[in-house]
């Protein structure tokens, strides 16, 4: 029987190996997503601003509802900061969704015996990935055009991300494997997703909420991504790096586990498919 190392050392050096496959399956991933569609890749641009102008249509118009702080730019400014909350859980959300098929959606992997099966989570984190780009962008330009300026502290979001990143790949190895062997994951996932929205700080600050529910909320890992994220792009605030430290090392430590689980239970992907 093959055995697959599922050492830290071996889940690093899987995607340097594999690197030219995970960037061609990337490209092949997002290119097929719109293929045949008459706007293609328009999509993965408009989707993002059609969002937007929803949700803050919805939110500051309708409920008129105002972030916590005092700002100038009204409901523009209301429309950036629930942007960056759409991004950030928007790259969580498509990666965790997609994970619990990742691998029930490619069988024809699972008989090609050299076949890395463990970098089909970097494929769909990849995808994601290119896709929160483009929201970012988007959000970069409205910044630009809105108020002429980005902050400096801009630079950060990427190390902002980090945590998230390692977490996030972590969860798609585990539950992309539990995918297998329990078929119904996929619904519950979705749930949650949509669950993690509304209790993330997305479409209000953390301290609008009771004092007592405020804690609740900060166990939640997206909230301090989504808050340091808002800090770095809109604000101009630096991140609280003591509390980004050690959330890294706790999704170190996640995405470890989701690849040693994987790694552990891939060995029966056969025989269940």
């Amino acid at each position: 029987m093959q055995h697959f190392s599922a050492s830290p050392r071996e889940m690093l050096a899987s995607v340097w190996r594999n690197r030219a496959l995970i960037l061609a399956l990337t490209k092949r991933e997002v290119a097929g997503r719109y293929r045949g569609s008459v706007m293609g890749l328009a999509w993965s641009l408009f989707t993002p601003i059609l969002l937007l102008t929803i949700y803050t249509f919805i939110f500051s118009v309708v409920f008129n509802a105002r972030w916590g702080v005092s700002t100038e730019g009204g409901k523009t400014e209301f429309a950036l900061i629930l942007f960056v909350g759409l991004i950030v859980h928007g790259l969580f959300a498509e990666c965790i969704i997609r994970a619990p098929s990742l691998i029930t959606g490619n069988v024809n992997y699972i008989k090609k015996v050299v076949f890395p099966l463990e970098i089909l989570p970097w494929v769909a984190f990849g995808a994601a990935l290119f896709h929160t780009s483009i929201s970012l962008a988007v959000l970069v330009v409205a910044r630009l055009v809105l108020h002429q300026d980005l902050p400096w502290t801009a630079i950060l979001f990427p190390i902002v991300m980090v945590p998230l990143v390692l977490g996030t790949l972590g969860v798609s190895w585990f539950l992309s494997a539990l995918g297998v062997y329990i078929r119904d994951i996929g619904q519950i996932v979705t749930m949650i997703s949509t669950i993690l929205l509304f209790m993330s700080p997305v479409f209000y600050p953390i301290s609008a909420l009771p004092e007592r529910f405020q804690t609740l909320v900060h166990i939640n890992p997206l909230a301090f991504i989504i808050e340091e994220s808002r800090n770095t792009l809109i604000f101009g605030k630096l991140p609280d790096f003591t509390h980004w430290f050690a959330l890294t090392v706790v999704s170190a430590v996640i995405a470890w586990l989701g690849f040693v689980w994987f790694q552990k239970t891939r060995k029966g992907f056969a025989d269940v498919l």
